[in-house]
This record gives structure tokens, sequence and C-alpha cells, in this order.
């Protein structure tokens, strides 16, 4: 399935008479990074100038792994030849139309994604350019739900203790962790974050007054923790005595992570709205809300949301792309394949203490707090890994990650434990 991963020649595209990358050190570049951009990521740990399937390469010429795939969005790695010749052809025919006109493939995409989720008739999407704008979409939607049948205003938005649904305002009241909230309250009032996982504290917290409940299916940010299994039943069955709203996060889990179109799809359930991004552009920056049925779609009418780039004709074609691929080249049976064995051979190896996850979203475990000097002695191995926590380790690879690909990372692992552990200590002394 990976058959265009090489060694990439010296770039001779436009792009590459833009920006010379040929002869300038990483750390040059790292040099210029610092001294003109923002530094809300910290340090760049890398300088990557190209890719090709599961593997890209850095300005010094070294070759990586990739299993963390833009954070769970190259579901069909780098340069996807298909995506890349459509998202080229539309740009040529039909960049940007702004919002006061459509376009062929925004309305394809918006019905494709409709059959995706098996949506009722009455359903509606709402396109943005990135899960968090999604997530602001949804909240604002929250926030329309009516009075309930007490008459009380709906106020409360109930959430996750571990979610994280996004860095905006709104989004960010939804997500848990302090480090992100603490420095811009007062955010948006109204939401509550009740334990994870405990059906009993969601019966509770739901009521009258209850306007949402947002969830994610599985928890990324907190070290990939799926809901127990009949969580999701519980919490349709609470909104909808209460008349509260469920929203299904699924920005990370969602177009195939988990070897299903959605991670909540085998729950039994309908939610009343879905948003999704990250992998649906295969690297193409766009989002989606998506509205079930049409009391929720009617909430929002003309004028009381929008975004100037939502919707584009280039992102939509992205989009379209990515889903043709991902159906038309068996990707989910190869997510699902390749996803079993990943986690089998991870949990045989000495110093991984549990191992989570769905498909191509996997979560580790170790021994020690090590997970941030494994990141680094993971790069000097040549592998792109990501540490959520202390002792976590994510993995979100491109979907089409192989099982030889994922043995080369197995068969290194040990040596990269060993690495992390002596790093953590010295840096203890």
């Amino acid at each position: 399935m990976n058959t265009i991963e090489k060694s990439p020649a010296v770039d001779q595209s436009p792009v590459g008479e833009l920006v010379e990358t040929q002869g300038h050190a990483g750390s040059e570049w790292l040099a210029r990074y610092s001294s003109s951009l923002m530094g809300v990521f910290g340090t760049p740990q890398r300088v990557l100038v190209r890719g090709a399937g599961c593997l890209v390469w850095d300005a010094d010429g070294k070759e990586y792994l990739d299993l963390l795939g833009g954070i769970a969005v190259n579901a069909l790695g780098h340069a996807h030849p298909f995506v890349t010749s459509v998202i080229s052809s539309q740009l040529a025919t039909l960049g940007h139309v702004s919002n006061f006109f459509t376009s062929p493939t925004q309305i394809a995409l918006a019905e494709r994604l409709l059959v995706i989720a098996k949506a009722p008739a009455g359903s509606k999407v709402f396109f943005a350019n990135s899960g968090t704008e999604a997530n602001e979409a949804a909240f604002k939607l929250a926030r329309r739900n009516p009075a309930g049948a007490s008459g009380k205003p709906r106020t409360k938005i109930i959430a996750l203790e571990g979610a994280f649904h996004g860095r905006t305002m709104g989004a960010l009241a939804l997500t848990a962790k302090e480090a992100y909230r603490t420095p811009f309250e007062p955010l948006p009032g109204g939401v509550v974050h009740i334990p994870f996982g405990d059906i009993d504290a969601l019966r509770a917290a739901v009521d009258d007054t209850t306007s949402a409940v947002f969830l994610e299916p599985i928890q990324g940010e907190a070290g990939v923790r799926p809901l127990p299994a009949d969580y999701l039943k519980a919490a349709r069955e609470a909104t909808t005595a209460a008349g509260a709203l469920l929203i299904l996060d699924e920005v990370q889990t969602g177009i195939g992570r988990t070897g299903k179109w959605l991670a909540s799809e085998d729950a039994g359930i309908v939610p009343d709205a879905v948003t999704l991004a990250k992998g649906l552009g295969g690297g193409f920056p766009v989002g989606a809300l998506i509205t079930f049925g049409e009391a929720t779609s009617a909430m929002l009418s003309a004028g009381q949301h929008g975004t100037t780039f939502g919707g584009n004709p280039v992102a939509t074609a992205a989009a379209l792309a990515t889903l043709h691929a991902v159906e038309s080249q068996g990707i989910l049976d190869n997510v699902r394949t390749v996803g079993d064995y990943l986690r089998n051979r991870l949990a045989d190896v000495d110093g991984v203490t549990e191992v989570r996850g769905e498909g191509l979203l996997i979560g580790f475990d170790l021994e020690g707090e090590i997970a941030p000097a494994m990141v680094t002695a993971g790069l000097d191995a040549g592998f792109i890994i990501n540490s959520p926590g202390p002792r976590t380790i994510r993995l979100a690879p491109p979907l089409i990650l192989t099982t030889e690909q994922a043995d080369r990372f197995v068969a290194a692992l040990p040596a990269i434990i060993q690495s992390a552990t002596a790093q953590t200590a010295k840096d203890a002394q």
C-alpha cells in the first residue's frame, strides 16, 4: 500500500524556487524560526522538508518513520498521489468563492459525510477549517438549545475530566486541562467537568438546565483513554430524558482512525451532533459539524454563525479525495489489521505496562516517567512519537502503516526505552 515511499529527490518544484531548502542545516532554520515566529509551540523538534507515505525527511537529510501523522491528520501519509492531484486540479479550476456562493465539491462532501455518519433525514453539515472551529460551532449550537420543561434556561454544558476540545475560547472552556485554561480565564461560563467514565456521575449531572454533553469516544490528549463500553448509550439516554444535546467530538477518532468511519458507530445511538477534522482533509485544513435531524440543524439559522474559508472548494476537494482513497483502497481493513498487530506487539515489550486504543490510535504506558525523553530518543532513532503524559506515549500514524513498519518500531523500542531511562535518570541528578 505504501508504494511511494522512497528517498525524495532534490526539490525542483515551484515551492523550491521560493524557499531554498537545499544547503541549509536544521540549526540554521531553527535560528530563523526563533527570530520570526511566536513561541507558542516551544522549540520545534526538527525542521521537516518533505515526506512520502509514512516517511519524512528533515533539513539535514535524516529519515523518520512518522508514527504521529501530524497528530492523526495525515490519514493517507505524506504526498499521497491521488490527493495531491485532486488538490492541484481543483486549485487550478476554482480556489475560493466566499460563502455568498457554493461549489460542487462543497455540496458533494456534505452529502458524502451524511452518508458516512448514517445521519437521518433533516441532518445538515457546517464546514469549518479545524477541529477547534468545529467544536466552537457546536458550542454555539448548544447555546441555542431552548429552555427545559420547567422554563429554566439551559446554562449548563457538561464535559469530562481529561477532555480536550480545542483552544479557542468556547472550545477551551470545554477542555479540562488547567494549564491550558488558567491563563485565559474567565472563559465562557456554564461548563462543568465530571469524572471520566463514571456513568453514575453523568446521570447525576444531567438535568433540565443542561444544554449539552460533549464527549470524545476516545480521549487522545489524556493518553488515549476509551470511554467504557456502555457510556455513550447511557449518555444518550440521560440527554434524551433531559432534553439536552449529545455532541460527540470525533475530531481525532473519526475518518477511519479506529478502523471505522466513526469511533461511535457501534454504540447503537444517534447523537445530536458530531464534529470532525484532522484526518478529514488528508493533511489539508478542513473541519465539519454534522447535526442530526431537523431539531438541531434548525437551531443555527442564517447569520448566526460563519467562517470565511469554511467549505472552500480546495479543502472540500481534498476531503472528497481522502474519503475516496480510504474507501477504494481498503484502508479501514488495514487500520484494523495493523492496529491489532501493533498493539499486540507493544504489549510484549519489556517496560510497557499497558496498551490502550483502537485501530491506529494507540496509547501505551511505561514503568517510569520517561515519556518526554522517549520522544527525543525516538527522534534520534528515526521515529516520530508523542508523549501526552509523563508515562504515556501516543501513536497516531498514517492509516496506511504496514506491519513491516510496525515491526521496525517495535524492534527499536527496547533501545529507545533504555536510552530514555538513562537520560531521565541523568536529568534528575
